[in-house]
């Protein structure tokens, strides 16, 4: 962590201070996004925001904190997963189910089925449509998160949302419902 700033420039400190912990819970939703635990998460979210305290000073005021901070996090989210190599990785959700209960509700099924799909999504089709569709990014700072180009975005966004509509309408839901590989039951099970 760096020293503490100067007297000419605490009222500075104190504006970056909090700006940034403003944007705290969108960065949270889209570390959980990224990793999947929420213990994970808030480990990479202040990570992120120590590393951004620490280079405060190549933050441009005025310019888009919330942008910069992303970009921070899943920066740090890329050099955790290279640090990490390979990990295990539960694409089928075959050890989240031997964890979890399953939802009494019909919107906790809908949105299982939700996160089922989502998971099954490329992972620059899945970033890209968080930020864009869940952290409210417009497609200009997204692809600045992404380094990438604007068209790029909205392409990965727009086959995203026709993936997601696929696998989740009721002709296409074959890996849902009761009659699906794992016996997960949907809210559209119940439907009569």
């Amino acid at each position: 962590m760096s020293a503490a700033p100067g007297p000419d420039r605490s009222g500075e400190a104190v504006h970056f201070k909090r700006e940034m912990i403003s944007h705290l819970p969108n960065l949270r939703a889209f570390a959980v996004s990224l990793i999947g635990s929420p213990d994970r998460a808030d480990d990479l979210v202040q990570d992120a925001i120590m590393k951004a305290w620490a280079k405060q000073e190549s933050y441009t005021p005025g310019t888009n904190m919330k942008a910069w901070l992303f970009t921070i996090l899943r920066n740090e989210f890329y050099s955790q997963m290279r640090k990490k190599g390979r990990e295990v990785q539960d694409s089928d959700g075959i050890f989240t189910e031997k964890l979890a209960v399953h939802p009494a509700q019909y919107g906790a099924l809908d949105l299982l089925d939700f996160r089922k799909a989502l998971d099954k999504l490329p992972d620059d089709q899945r970033e890209a449509l968080i930020l864009v569709g869940a952290s409210g990014f417009a497609y200009e700072e997204a692809a600045e998160i992404c380094g990438c180009k604007t068209g790029t975005i909205k392409s990965r966004v727009n086959r995203a949302r026709q993936r997601l509509q696929e696998d989740l309408s009721v002709s296409g839901a074959a890996d849902y419902g009761p009659d699906s590989k794992d016996g997960t039951l949907t809210a559209s099970a119940f439907a009569s």
